[in-house]
């Protein structure tokens, strides 16, 4: 088997808040780049990357470039064409665009690998478990304000969901007392025994985070996440050190290299990477591998239709992001049940494109 052809397009996702219906400005939209690898043997894999802002046409551009070198390859040789494609970029990498293509490479590679051998990705990965915990995430958010804040929340809890997060690093730079009350006020609106994270966004330095996050311990925050600037290594670990409150991070970090500076700096209670920015389902099963080394446990960012399958595979997943930004662009996505995901019994990802939709999408 070998792969064929290529096709890759740019999309403008609606950012819709389909959870709560809380999203913080109508009609906004996020810009996405898939992939779709095509191989002799007739199976198509797909992929799907973004964060290139304003440069998602020179994201769109990479993608199909390093696509077009993967053509006459064997499908299921994924390392080997992960270093070809690397020593093909020169010194680009490890992160910004070149990290940002190379992901959607290698999720398609996997999603073919897993239809090629007729298994779920879940399975292919080491098939850990069959259903992963998952949170409510993006309903919560910081421009909201406290009674919308509480609002979403119990329409969350009627949703049956039963983690969710919430954010500090509030607009104008509150007082301390001001950042706290928007956590209490979602517990209030919540209750004792739903997990509650919270996210800053790096908005903090780590005497902050040490002040705020001291004052809200008795909230019960599951974590506390991206506190401070995500390679202060060093000032991480201060506030992990000081707190109570588990700390997670690592969803802003490139490639693999800086996961072992972060971990063997004890920056963080929980490692959380982002597929995109890590490199792909290769790379981010290789960090999984490095956290459950350390015994820490591991969670995902955003797509939780593609995390899914790596969070549940290993030993160490802890649960799942549940961002929904992109699952308009499938027929179908994995069915919560009980506030957990379940996982599918489908070949590869699972996953097919909404073909109506990426047609209404296109940039």
């Amino acid at each position: 088997m070998k792969i064929k052809s290529y096709e890759v397009a740019a999309l403008n996702v609606p950012e819709t808040d389909p959870l709560a219906n809380m999203e913080e400005e109508k009609g906004r939209t996020r810009p996405v780049v898939i992939l779709r690898l095509r191989t002799d043997s007739g199976i198509e894999g797909i992929g799907v990357t973004f964060y290139g802002g304003k440069m998602t046409g020179s994201l769109r551009v990479a993608v199909g470039e390093l696509a077009a070198l993967t053509v006459g390859e064997d499908p299921l040789r994924i390392e080997k064409i992960v270093a070809k494609l690397r020593a093909a970029a020169d010194s680009s990498g490890p992160g910004g665009i070149f990290t940002l293509a190379l992901s959607a490479i290698d999720i398609a590679l996997w999603d073919i690998k897993g239809k090629a051998l007729e298994q779920p990705l879940w399975k292919l990965l080491g098939g850990h478990r069959d259903r992963v915990p998952t949170y409510a995430s993006g309903s919560l958010r910081r421009g909201l304000t406290h009674d919308q804040a509480q609002e979403a929340a119990h329409t969350l809890v009627k949703k049956g969901f039963k983690q969710m997060k919430t954010q500090m690093g509030l607009p104008g730079n509150p007082p301390p007392a001001e950042e706290v009350r928007r956590v209490r006020v979602v517990r209030e609106a919540i209750g004792p025994d739903i997990a509650l994270m919270c996210d800053i966004n790096q908005r903090w330095r780590p005497e902050q985070a040490i002040d705020i996050g001291s004052r809200c311990e008795d909230v019960g925050l599951f974590w506390l996440e991206d506190v401070t600037t995500a390679d202060d290594y060093q000032g991480l670990a201060r506030v992990t050190a000081a707190l109570k409150t588990p700390i997670a991070g690592g969803e802003y970090v490139w490639g693999i290299v800086p996961f072992r500076h972060m971990i063997e700096a004890r920056s963080v209670d929980i490692v959380m990477v982002d597929i995109a920015r890590v490199g792909g389902v290769s790379q981010w099963m290789k960090v999984a591998g490095m956290a459950e080394a350390f015994n820490l446990p591991i969670v995902s960012h955003v797509m939780p239709e593609i995390l899914v399958h790596v969070v549940a595979a290993c030993p160490n997943g802890l649960t799942v992001e549940y961002m929904p930004w992109m699952i308009a662009l499938y027929e179908e996505t994995p069915a919560i049940e009980n506030g957990e995901l379940v996982l599918p019994d489908k070949p590869g990802l699972g996953l097919k494109f909404d073909e109506k939709a990426i047609a209404a999408f296109k940039a």
